[in-house]
């Protein structure tokens, strides 16, 4: 029996594996492993294959930054209205809904700060919810996806 857990590890931290590869790792057939990619897939459990680029050996300069937002949930609407508002910006990289002492978490990537500052100050801010936005800057990378 193929173990789906150690498939699902294996795909996400290595995206070029091929069928013989991954059945080689897991003591399975070929037919298996692809049989279960493809279920996989088909149940939206594997949504792509990511290419991961060290941005610090390139010529691109850009600011991460992680902006804690206080909301008030809008009536009928909860958290999700302003978080899919925020969501819609491309150089929001992840929005998340935190328990503590703020209400999303959002991983903001963009040119320099003051991008990022106007970013916060004319898109957050003004949102109707918005009571208070926190903005850290990351300054050095030591673990990334893993």
């Amino acid at each position: 029996m193929l173990d789906r857990m150690e498939l699902l590890r294996l795909v996400e931290r290595d995206a070029k594996l091929n069928s013989k590869e991954i059945a080689v790792m897991l003591g399975a057939s070929v037919e298996e492993v692809e049989k279960e990619l493809d279920f996989l897939v088909k149940e939206k459990i594997i949504l792509g294959a990511k290419t991961e680029i060290n941005w610090e050996k390139t010529d691109l300069e850009s600011v991460v930054a992680m902006i804690e937002v206080r909301i008030t949930p809008i009536r009928n609407k909860g958290y999700n209205h302003i978080a899919n508002l925020i969501s819609k910006y491309d150089k929001v990289k992840a929005c998340y809904l935190m328990s503590g002492g703020f209400d999303l978490m959002i991983i903001y990537e963009d040119k320099n700060l003051k991008d990022v500052s106007s970013f916060v100050s004319d898109r957050i801010a003004p949102l109707d919810g918005v009571l208070s936005t926190t903005t850290h800057f990351v300054l050095k990378k030591y673990k990334d996806n893993g």
